[in-house]
This record gives C-alpha cells, structure tokens and sequence, in this order.
C-alpha cells in the first residue's frame, strides 16, 4: 500500500557497505522502518543520508507491506528545515537523547496524530528557543501523557509520590518513591509547558536528580524500556 505522510525519524543504522535501515515515527501509521538500498554510495538519488538525521522532521512516500517486515520509501522532502537545532552543541545532545528516548519507547503500528502533534510542536519549541537547559525534563513528562502514565496530580500536598503508583502518597511505599527536595522539584515539573520552561528553576544538581527521577519512572512503567546511552552525553553537558 502506498501512502503519503509526515514523519519524524528517529533512527538510522547502517546495513552492508552502503544501505541504511530508519526507523520513524509516521503521522499516519505509527512506528515504520524503511530499507534503503544503497544510499551512502548514491549520488544521484532522490534520497540523501542527511535527511535521515535524528529528530528531523519528513514529508514521506512509501509503501508500506503491514506485515512487520521492513518498508520501501519511494520519495521524501524536509517539511520543517531546522534553524538551529543542529548548529547548537547544546541542542544537538537534547535531539539525539530524545530521539533514543523516543525509540526506546514507541512501538505502536498505529495512528496517534496527537501524540504526532506533541513531538512536532516541541522540536520547534527547541529549535526555535534559547533557553533549553529545562526542555528535555518539561519534554519527558509531558510525553508521559500521550504514553498513557502521567502522574495523577490530586493529593499534591501528601508528602511522597509512589513511582510505581503513580500518584502523591501519605506514606512511602516500600520501594520507588519521591520525597523531600526531590518532591518539591518533581511537583514544579507538573503543569509546566514549552513556554515557560524557565518557570522551574533548577541548578545543576537538580536537573541531575529529575533526570534521574524520570528516566525510573519510564523503566518502571514501560516494559523493556532501556535507559538511553546518550544519558551521560547529556549529564556531562548541563554539568558545565
């Protein structure tokens, strides 16, 4: 079948000598891999490796088999050239950990325009924005959103938050849970959007300790969920 849509792409590895297999992220279909057949040696294709970059934002054209196997892409352009995303050091370590966030976690074959919607919408935020030092924390937990296990805020003033749970506690579970500092930083977190990002104030130390918070929280809720290499990439840039 044959289809036309938008599409994020979040990974890219090479296959053989010249092919590379990407992984993205469709407006239509969910979740697609696509073979393409030697592209790193081509250089009169309509296709170019650097379309394939992660987080970048593609119109496609492709077929798509339904099947689980890999998928053929016939035709792609850039829908949203990026101004600064990757120019900016900064910019470009929050990308590629999101991207590996990001294929971590989505694995539905499926629609989703909204949660679509979400990941556009924010890359131009980032892109757009100076002041991204929050952007990645404000991005992780509203994605928990459209994944189905946002924190239900009711009870905010009890002192613990069960990460398991999900959900502020009079008392502290046996294990997984926020308290103290850590609570008061989590809670700035809920609520806070793309536009007012700089609203948590948060130093070194405590962006290390959300970080940390959020990616416990994503192993605990979703299955298979592999913390990103990028991690420490991104630790050592905001410790500077």
């Amino acid at each position: 079948m044959q289809i036309t849509t938008q599409a994020i792409v979040l990974n890219s590895i090479k296959y053989g000598d010249s092919s590379l297999i990407v992984k993205c992220f469709t407006k239509k279909s969910g979740m697609k891999s696509y073979m393409l057949r030697g592209i790193l040696k081509s250089k009169k294709g309509k296709l170019k490796p650097a379309y394939f970059q992660p987080l970048n934002q593609l119109e496609l054209t492709a077929s798509h088999n339904n099947k689980g196997n890999l998928n053929t892409l016939k035709e792609t352009r850039i829908t949203y050239p990026y101004e600064s995303l990757y120019q900016n050091y900064t910019k470009q370590a929050v990308a590629y950990f999101l991207a590996e966030v990001l294929n971590n976690c989505l694995q539905e074959n499926e629609e989703n325009t909204a949660l679509f919607l979400f990941l556009e919408t924010s890359l131009k935020w980032l892109d757009l924005h100076q002041n991204s030092e929050n952007f990645h924390l404000v991005f992780l937990i509203n994605l928990t959103k459209y994944l189905g296990f946002y924190p239900e805020i009711s009870g905010c003033e009890k002192n613990y938050f069960g990460l398991k749970e999900g959900r502020f506690l009079e008392n502290p579970p046996y294990t997984d849970f926020v308290s103290g500092k850590e609570l008061i930083l989590f809670k700035g977190l809920l609520g806070t959007n793309f536009d007012t990002p700089e609203a948590v104030l948060l130093n070194v130390a405590d962006r290390q300790k959300l970080l940390e918070v959020l990616m416990k929280y994503f192993e605990l809720h979703l299955s298979g969920f592999r913390r990103p290499r990028s991690i420490q990439v991104l630790k050592e840039l905001f410790s500077q």
